[in-house]
């Protein structure tokens, strides 16, 4: 029984795993995960709307996470750093 690397591809390469290199950059399309609704609730004044845009560790959301537009991010985080500077977000969590 031969046993060619070669022969019989099956989607592995030659080290036997099913992994060809490069960024898996073909997968499906995102939907749109921010609502208008929920855009026009964003402002400085309301932190609990920008609460779900901060980590519980204090770090804003990206938006490849939050599903943002690039407008509606910078909105995002415009508002939340003025949130900041009036103490209605934290900038950091403190440890346990």
């Amino acid at each position: 029984m031969s046993t060619r690397m070669d022969a019989g591809d099956d989607g592995l390469d030659r080290d036997g795993d099913d992994r060809r290199g490069g960024k898996g950059r073909g997968g499906p399309t995102r939907k749109k995960l921010l609502s208008e609704e929920i855009f026009l609730k964003v402002d400085y004044k309301n932190p609990q709307v920008l609460r779900s845009f901060v980590t519980d560790r204090g770090k804003m959301i990206p938006r490849r996470i939050s599903g943002a537009s690039a407008r509606q991010q910078r909105v995002i985080s415009t508002a939340i750093r003025r949130a900041r500077m009036l103490a209605l977000l934290p900038f950091s969590v403190t440890g346990d």
